[in-house]
């Protein structure tokens, strides 16, 4: 089922993205800071394109660290760049 990417807001087919990568769910920082619940549930659903190039953008770690709410990446000048032109197509 198609529905709105909650960053282009495009109508698309979406995918799950975990504001805390996967990969970092081990780890003991972030283990300290968030439970497993909260690591696994804790994310944005998004069209591929949105989804495929925070991945290009930014590293798991800048990700896990500076970039776990919508407000963060939404203040990323690289994402708000990318929307512009997302927005466009």
């Amino acid at each position: 089922m198609e529905e709105k990417c909650e960053l282009c807001e495009r109508t698309e087919i979406l995918y799950f993205h975990h504001l805390i990568p996967k990969t970092l769910h081990n780890n003991k920082l972030f283990k300290k800071m968030y439970d497993h619940k909260y690591m696994s549930t804790h994310g944005l659903m998004l069209c591929r394109e949105c989804h495929k190039n925070i991945h290009v953008f930014y590293t798991e770690k800048e990700l896990g660290k500076n970039y776990n709410t919508k407000e963060l990446l939404l203040s990323s000048e690289k994402i708000r760049k990318f929307l512009t032109w997302m927005k466009k197509q």
